[in-house]
């Protein structure tokens, strides 16, 4: 059985806190409203998971469909089950969200906390589990992104030069012990240290529960103490620190394409959001949503002026 994104939650605790929502509070609660009357194109109320990576995208659907003609009141908040519900009530109209894990949420919600989940590495099949679970819940995917950000497994760029490495098959069959580290919770899960040893043959030793993709977890790469780390896909610190990923080559992890998710009855009645947000969509890959990341974690910029920044250069604003 697969397991949730790992990064949504875990980032979470160390996200820059922007305009958040804490514990079960309301999205109505949350959040400042944009001055003045709604733009042309009425208004809309935008929510996002407030994390790095997610402010960005958040920022991205704003400066988007403003420039479309909407007024958009951006609401950030610390986790997906605070949104959700009001996702499925026409509380919020639109979210940017990951397929695997959104799927997988309203496969939960729908069949109960041990239900088994239905999201796979491929990103057509798993939209399609989507599509069967959304529509009952009064939710519409538009056109998932090339641009994704799966859990990965990092070595460092000398240890793949010296074993011939490129993928996690290859670090299967080189049949060393590796010591691994990664979030608290990997040791009893599919997508983490269960699989390896399972899917790959990996002979994992040890895991060091330094988080996912956390400076620990790179030091540890970094000075030798583990062999093997957990990061991001779309992390944009690695190539500096000497680290590279090994291809999942066998499918272990579930897609989570970037993809635009909206209430089903607000899209009826403003069909004009997709064109924008589709466009966006099908510009992003995986590699921009790196930079744009290493803009925000490394260099410190603000998400909304990187964003902006984006759109502009590629003539999306």
């Amino acid at each position: 059985m697969r397991r949730h994104h790992a990064l949504a939650t875990l980032a979470c605790s160390a996200a820059l806190l922007l305009t958040a929502a804490c514990g079960g509070e309301s999205l109505e609660q949350s959040g400042t409203d944009s001055d003045g009357d709604a733009g042309a194109g009425g208004r809309i109320t935008l929510a996002g998971q407030d994390f790095p990576e997610m402010q960005i995208m958040s920022e991205m659907y704003k400066a988007v469909l403003e420039n479309a003609g909407y007024t958009v009141d951006l609401r950030l908040v610390q986790t997906r089950d605070i949104y959700l519900p009001e996702l499925e009530s026409g509380a919020v109209d639109v979210v940017p969200e990951y397929a695997g894990s959104i799927t997988d949420a309203l496969t939960l919600e729908a069949n109960g906390p041990n239900a088994e989940l239905v999201s796979s590495h491929d990103v057509d099949d798993t939209m399609a589990e989507f599509e069967k679970l959304a529509e009952p819940a009064g939710l519409t995917a538009l056109e998932p992104s090339e641009a994704t950000d799966q859990n990965a497994y990092a070595v460092t760029e000398e240890f793949a030069q010296q074993h011939d490495l490129t993928t996690l098959t290859d670090l299967g069959d080189l049949g060393q012990p590796i010591k691994l580290a990664a979030a608290p919770d990997c040791e009893d899960r599919e997508d983490c240290a269960v699989g390896l040893k399972d899917v790959y043959g990996i002979d994992i030793t040890q895991v060091l529960p330094l988080g996912f993709g956390t400076t620990q977890t790179k030091d540890a790469l970094g000075n030798g103490e583990v062999q093997l780390g957990q990061a991001g896909t779309s992390d944009g610190s690695l190539e500096q620190l000497g680290l590279v990923l090994l291809e999942d080559d066998q499918g272990l992890q579930a897609a989570q394409n970037l993809v635009p998710v909206v209430n089903s009855e607000f899209l009826d009645q403003n069909p004009d959001i997709a064109e924008p947000l589709n466009e966006m969509s099908s510009t992003l890959t995986t590699e921009d949503l790196a930079n744009l990341n290493e803009q925000v974690d490394l260099e410190r910029q603000k998400p909304a002026d990187v964003a902006q920044q984006y759109l502009q250069d590629e003539g999306l604003i």
